[in-house]
């Protein structure tokens, strides 16, 4: 039966940040979509850092790289917390609610993980989902020191990985230390070195059929969507606690004044935009060392990230609390609104683009030009989120999840859809 939602219980400035966040994380995944997986970190490793593509990767450096991922994941503890007090308030039970929803999210992760693209962030968030209800009443001091210590947390492993490799080159260090130190510095030379084995093994693999592609997720990274847990689920629940306490204070609704949102605007940017720009410059002066590069994207730059992120928000909160019609505001918030599903399409359009059962340009494009893809697909995401959601309630997979989690079949269509067709 088609039914109507009222629109009065969406909150605009969450689902238009949650826009920008869905369409800022392609931005960010596009290199890992593209290029052998040490071109994510290090702009040595492929797809040139010179000239235009310098300039690029230093855009992305600074604004994109981190900080939609961040911004992604505060709207997760945001959204998550809303759908706890939703659930109690109609009676549902938070718990079972919660609990449903991040289940049947980790199985949709996984299926992402395996038979998609080996990127997925949906495993990670539901497992760090799984903590989140223990923290939904605190208040938003105590969410704020907890994130600090998360955030702390997952900044000190990423340091005790990065500092001892940078070490493995100083004489003044005797023989028998500087082994351990140079073990440490061959690991993060595998992920992230301009001369890493891994970018002509994944130019072989992922320029050929889909059959090799899966045996390594399925076989050979069986257990990374959980190993990814436990290294960046300090950072991630950080990121998620901060987004619960800002939805508590009425920052992520939009509730603030619109002077409140340009002077937070003013200091996070003002902050964040100096400091990253100088994480980026050390990554260049240092050559693009491996262990720099790791360490600056892995742990040193997260302060300036988290900073930028919420920053982010605040622009786009400015932008929602402008009066007057704006059509691409509109269709920011339906992609918004679709986020599940756009992050999903993402995945599945880029890996037949870049894939070699695809198009097959896995390592074709340099960086500057990965910029064609990104705009072509926000142009996607833009064009048909809004008319889907003027004739339907929710998203497809929004749809599927909330039926599988309620564990009763949602309505779909809408009423005035149904009666027009």
């Amino acid at each position: 039966m088609a039914t109507t939602s009222p629109e009065s219980e969406r909150i605009a400035t969450l689902d238009t940040v949650r826009g920008i966040a869905v369409m800022g994380i392609l931005a960010m995944n596009i290199v890992a979509f593209a290029m052998p997986f040490p071109a994510y970190m290090n702009p040595a490793a492929y797809g040139g850092h010179e000239g235009a593509n310098l300039v690029s990767w230093f855009a992305s450096t600074v604004l994109v790289d981190g900080k939609m991922r961040g911004l992604f994941s505060i709207l997760f503890g945001a959204s998550t917390l809303l759908v706890i007090q939703k659930a109690e308030a109609a009676g549902r039970g938070g718990a079972g609610a919660h609990y449903r929803r991040m289940l049947f999210l980790l199985l949709f992760g996984l299926i992402h993980f395996y038979f998609i693209w080996y990127g997925d962030i949906l495993a990670l968030y539901a497992l760090c989902g799984l903590l989140l209800y223990l923290f939904r009443n605190r208040t938003p001091k105590a969410l704020r020191r907890w994130a600090l210590g998360f955030l702390a947390l997952s900044f000190l492993i990423f340091s005790a990985m990065s500092v001892p490799a940078m070490m493995a080159g100083d004489p003044s260090i005797p023989a028998e230390q500087r082994q351990g130190l140079e073990e440490a510095r061959k690991a993060i030379e595998q992920e992230t070195g301009a001369n890493s084995p891994k970018i002509q093994e994944e130019l072989t693999l992922y320029r050929g059929p889909y059959g090799p592609q899966d045996e390594q997720r399925l076989v050979k990274q069986t257990g990374m969507p959980f190993f990814s847990f436990l290294i960046f689920g300090a950072e991630t629940m950080g990121l998620m606690l901060i987004g619960m306490a800002l939805f508590k204070t009425g920052y992520l609704t939009g509730s603030w004044e619109p002077a409140h949102y340009r002077k937070w605007a003013v200091w996070c940017f003002g902050i964040g935009i100096p400091g990253a720009a100088l994480i980026g410059l050390a990554q260049v002066y240092s050559g693009f060392d491996a262990a720099v590069v790791f360490g600056s994207v892995a742990a040193w730059s997260m302060p300036f990230d988290v900073l930028l992120a919420i920053g982010w928000a605040a622009l786009v909160i400015l932008w929602v609390k402008r009066r007057g019609e704006s059509p691409l505001r509109d269709r920011v918030a339906a992609a918004g609104r679709m986020a599940f599903t756009n992050y999903l399409m993402t995945s599945i359009v880029m890996t037949a683009i870049f894939y070699g059962y695809g198009l097959g340009l896995f390592g074709d494009l340099n960086r500057a030009s990965l910029w064609l893809p990104v705009l072509g697909m926000w142009a996607l995401m833009l064009t048909w989120s809004k008319p889907w959601l003027d004739r339907h309630q929710y998203g497809p997979l929004e749809w599927l999840w909330r039926t599988l989690a309620r564990g009763a079949l949602q309505p779909m269509r809408k009423v005035t859809a149904a009666l027009s067709s």
